[in-house]
Parts: C-alpha cells; structure tokens; sequence
C-alpha cells in the first residue's frame, strides 16, 4: 500500500487498516515459524505498511493539535 493511497483513507479507516496488518504480521510470522513461507520478503513488506499506516496516523494527530 502506498503512501498517497493512506492519505486518502479516513483515520477510521486507518485505525481499522493498522489492526488488519497487525493481525496479518502476525499470522505470517506464525506461519514461518512453523514451515518457511514462499515469499518471507512478505513479512518485511507486512512490517513496513504497518509503520506507514501509523506515520500518516501521528501525522495527522499532529496536525489536528497545532489547529
């Protein structure tokens, strides 16, 4: 998921996405534990739309006490 296609996203929106990717870390890390994926870069990749995904969050947070 890239960052504009975040952006676009309600913070509602966002909040829910952050549990789902959670969730998916989550899994993926469980189920490499147990026998090794195809693709583990999905993992990095799975990490990664996490932090994106609460970047645009405290931004916007930020944004909303400087107003």
């Amino acid at each position: 998921m890239k960052t504009s296609e975040i952006k676009e996203l309600t913070t509602k929106e966002i909040v829910e996405k952050i549990q789902v990717e959670k969730e998916n870390l989550v899994r993926l890390r469980l189920n490499h534990a147990v026998s090794p994926l195809d693709n583990p870069l999905k993992i990095k990749e799975a990490r990664k739309n996490v932090a994106r995904l609460k970047t645009v969050l405290r931004q916007r947070e930020l944004s909303e006490n400087q107003k």
